[in-house]
């Protein structure tokens, strides 16, 4: 008895276990999520820590180094980047694809408290840790604005409701707020008045920080009633810190505004943002790795209109950026692509058949394999995507071909004479081992596509095994209800009415019979030179396929523009907003541009404070002509002709396997032990990449040229003046480091006190002259008593990679070249620049990813072969059949 006979003899049986089929995959098909491309997302936490008016120097010898100690221990860390500018320190963990990312969050929490006490003491909150990718895109760019409020109010709205709320919706890993404006009480101190009042700043620091206080007091619990205890010990507003005392100088009351100015202003005033050109504060929110993009922004999206409401009155949410709208529309696409593949099939098979009862049967096969996948999909975990519905369009022929060969086997018993039932029962139970071994061979070519390491392999995973699912379900069912159907469904060809189509189609097919007929006669006579014409052409493809250029993804039109803005390292803040916003008004003015979400200003995202980021939205595709690329490709010649600034552009891609945000596409770094090296080679490095006719936009993240004014200290006379480094180091943070004093807490959040000097005293150099301490004696001694200025340079960021230093170079393949391609010249470029032992240098990112998956491909291939030729051995116990296949 064969496998179909069964399903042959028990019609109803065969129909209702095909309708659970269909029912389990149409399920399958509406829970289903959908997104871009298969869920292949690093393990990746971020940890961020701030303390204002430290250098890049500071920041990474203080903070960012005792706390890469402790992650370094961490198990199962596959990559561990960091950054460090001033004021702020990003630290970049990303985990092998395995691990899993509570779990790691755990142990970054656990190395965050085994590092606290080797962290400076100043800092004003604990690092925090966000599971996050700071290289991926946000899936929505929210701007706040107002045409009625103040900045300073409107990120109030921003900070304490949206942001908030918005960080608790599941999926989300961050919410960064760019061009903050966060409320502050700024005590803007005049040296000379404190001097002349016999007061150093930290003199005032400390009543500053004694004045504003908020602690528990206890209570009063008497015989019959309980008693809280409150004071007055809280200030809200600039205008109540005004008449403070903090001192009395010859029985006399010095107060605040003797000596300082409190102003209502912002916590840092080095930070601005724009949607398009109006102020706004932007917010950018981020997914978790693994988390669904279009799932995601959809909570976020559902939740707006009722967070709108809780916002004042002339507060306005808008969505700048929204991710998932050319997500939908590509799987759209695809899913349509899809339905046309399984109509023009069915079309073709009539066409071919030239019979609507043999149409009908693989007419109703197709579609039930494919929809039955879904069930399975679902089942897996997998999601809608680009790469599992180009699985299902590429398995539709596969599927037809099951279908066909017992139908057609069937025809050729029915064309002898026997009746239906019957030849279906003799063609399936001939063709029945053909249809299992055909099954069995294809899923063996994906086999090791199931085995591939890293995240290629994790990328193609779901591709293979949803096409291996609809293979097999369709082999399951050509031998179930296609064998069953064609008992029951197909009649004699003679009973068949012929119509004029039928009888001009039968003429075509016996035409191409006979020409198919006289060409295999042909080739039989000529086996020589078939066997030479076949090595031929294996030969010839085996030399394209070195030949032909390669690449990794090919670069895709997602709706979305990244622009980082860079301007001279000395550039001040109030350049840099003008020539920001000059960048600005040129990519507005394309008529393709929908929308700008511009900021500036070291917040975590833009690492120092010369750089800015520009988030581009384009118009669907249906109302502009030009892709992505040719829109940056126009753009570009316009933005040359801004001054003092450069901006670099790429089109976003739904595939991120950076942990770093590049200026450009590609990565290539440059890691050393000796960071002094590694700043004279780094500059070679560049220049001699920007030779290389194989790339364009060659930059570099090593910034070591920005202004520095160092204060060298005679030691000897600041010891017999009785004054320590260490009070030199604590009024000059007083004075220009935005030190935070003291905090004013509410109901909704926190506030902080800026202690700073005016701010005529921090345009120049000669404001360090004006600055005094106070002697062991009690007199005013200015800084140039005992110290004296020397200029000269510092970074303005460090990077880190593994602990080590290290300089990321980024570039873009030029026009007609592929990444195949510049990766050589790099390499052959390596040893013209003669880099010293201790520098290494290796691609990261989508490079890196590019040169592993090219090592793999011929070991993948073989592999393949092998794979294949074992299991038709297997099938037909022949050492020789599964060569004549294979050929």
């Amino acid at each position: 008895m064969s496998i179909s006979e069964p399903f042959i003899r028990r019609p109803v049986g065969t129909a209702l276990l095909t309708v659970g089929l269909l029912l389990a995959g149409v399920i399958g098909y509406r829970q289903l999520p959908v997104s871009a491309l298969p869920q292949v997302d690093y393990p990746t936490i971020v940890v961020s820590t701030l303390l204002p008016g430290a250098s890049a120097d500071t920041m990474a010898s203080a903070v960012t180094t005792p706390l890469e100690r402790q992650f370094g221990q961490m198990p199962a860390l596959s990559q561990m980047t960091s950054i460090s500018s001033f004021g702020t320190s990003q630290v970049t963990l990303q985990f092998e694809l395995d691990r899993n990312i509570d779990a790691a969050e755990q142990d970054v929490q656990a190395a965050i408290n085994a590092a606290s006490n080797l962290l400076p003491r100043t800092l004003p909150a604990p690092p925090t840790y966000s599971k996050s990718n700071p290289a991926d895109v946000p899936v929505l760019t929210l701007s706040v604005t107002s045409k009625s409020l103040p900045l300073d109010q409107v990120n109030d709205a921003a900070d304490s409701i949206l942001a908030q709320k918005i960080s608790q919706v599941s999926g989300v890993g961050l919410v960064t707020i760019n061009g903050a404006q966060k409320p502050a009480v700024r005590v803007q101190a005049d040296p000379a008045a404190l001097a002349g009042a016999g007061l150093t700043l930290e003199d005032l620091r400390a009543a500053l920080a004694a004045s504003n206080v908020n602690q528990p007091k206890g209570n009063l619990d008497g015989p019959r009633q309980d008693f809280m205890l409150a004071t007055n010990d809280q200030l809200a507003k600039a205008a109540s810190f005004r008449p403070l005392i903090i001192a009395y100088k010859n029985g006399a009351p010095v107060r605040l505004d003797d000596v300082a100015d409190a102003v209502d202003g912002v916590e840092n005033a080095q930070l601005a943002g724009w949607a398009n050109t109006e102020r706004a504060i932007i917010l950018n929110v981020q997914r978790q790795p693994g988390a669904n993009v279009i799932e995601t922004a959809d909570r976020v999206k559902a939740l707006l209109p009722q967070l709108k409401a809780t916002l004042s009155q002339g507060v306005d949410v808008n969505i700048l950026a929204d991710r998932t709208e050319t997500v939908r529309a590509s799987v759209n696409d695809v899913q349509f692509t899809l339905v046309l593949t399984i109509l023009l099939v069915v079309g073709v098979i009539y066409v071919f058949l030239r019979s609507l009862r043999a149409t009908l049967i693989p007419g109703v096969a197709v579609p039930l394999s494919l929809i039955g996948t879904f069930g399975v999909m679902y089942l897996c975990g997998y999601s809608l995507n680009n790469l599992s519905l180009m699985a299902l369009t590429i398995s539709t022929g596969f599927v037809v071909d099951d279908a066909i060969v017992m139908i057609e086997n069937i025809s050729r018993f029915i064309e002898e004479g026997d009746p239906p039932f019957e030849a279906a029962l003799k063609g399936a139970k001939q063709i029945g081992f053909t249809i299992v071994s055909l099954t069995v061979s294809l899923v063996a070519v994906l086999i090791p596509l199931l085995f591939m390491g890293g995240i290629i392999g994790r990328l193609f995973r779901e591709f293979a095994v949803t096409l291996a699912v609809a293979i097999g379900v369709s082999a399951v069912l050509s031998l179930t209800l296609t064998a069953m159907m064609c008992a029951h469904v197909l009649k004699p060809h003679a009973e068949e009415k012929q119509t004029r189509f039928t009888r001009f189609t039968e003429r075509q097919w016996e035409r191409l019979a006979r020409f198919y007929d006289g060409g295999l006669k042909w080739v039989l006579d000529h086996q020589a030179l078939t066997l030479a014409v076949t090595i031929a052409t294996l030969l010839f493809t085996f030399l394209l396929a070195l030949a032909v250029p390669k690449g990794f993804f090919p670069q895709q039109d997602t709706g979305l523009i990244i622009g980082v803005s860079e301007a001279s390292p000395d550039a001040s803040f109030t350049r840099m907003m003008d020539r920001q916003r000059a960048l600005a008004d040129v990519v507005l003015q394309d008529p393709d541009v929908a929308a700008v979400a511009s900021f500036i200003g070291a917040d975590g995202t833009n690492p120092t404070t010369n750089s800015g980021r520009l988030n581009i939205t384009l118009k669907p595709h249906g109302d502009r002509k030009a892709d992505a690329a040719e829109i940056i490709a126009r753009l570009q010649p316009r933005l040359m002709q801004v001054e003092g600034i450069q901006l670099f552009l790429q089109p976003v891609q739904d595939l991120t396997i950076e942990t770093r945000t590049s200026r450009t596409q590609y990565q290539y770094t440059l890691e050393d032990a000796d960071s002094k090296e590694l700043t004279e080679w780094g500059p070679k490095a560049v220049e001699k990449l920007r030779t290389l006719p194989q790339l364009r936009d060659v930059t570099s993240d090593l910034l070591s040229s920005g202004l520095q004014e160092t204060l060298i200290i005679d030691r000897d006379t600041a010891a017999r003046l009785g004054i320590l480094p260490q009070t030199i180091d604590d009024t000059l943070y007083d004075a220009f480091g935005q030190r935070q004093v003291s905090t004013i807490f509410t109901q909704l959040n926190q506030y902080r006190v800026i202690l700073e000097v005016q701010p005529q005293d921090q345009q120049d150099p000669a404001a360090l002259r004006r600055i005094y301490l106070k002697s062991q004696t009690g007199d005013q001694v200015p800084l140039n008593a005992f110290s004296h200025f020397e200029p000269g340079t510092s970074p303005l960021s460090i990077n880190h990679q593994g602990q080590f230093p290290a300089a990321t170079i980024s570039f873009n393949v030029a026009p007609g070249h592929a990444l195949g391609e510049a990766v050589d010249a790099i390499r052959a470029a390596e040893g013209e620049i003669g880099l010293p032992p201790g520098v290494r240098a290796d691609f990261a990112g989508t490079a890196q990813a590019f040169q592993q998956s090219l090592a793999s491909e011929p070991i993948l291939i073989l592999a393949a072969v092998v794979t294949v030729y074992i299991v038709l051995g297997v099938l037909y116990e022949s050492y020789i059949h599964p060569v004549t296949i294979l050929s």
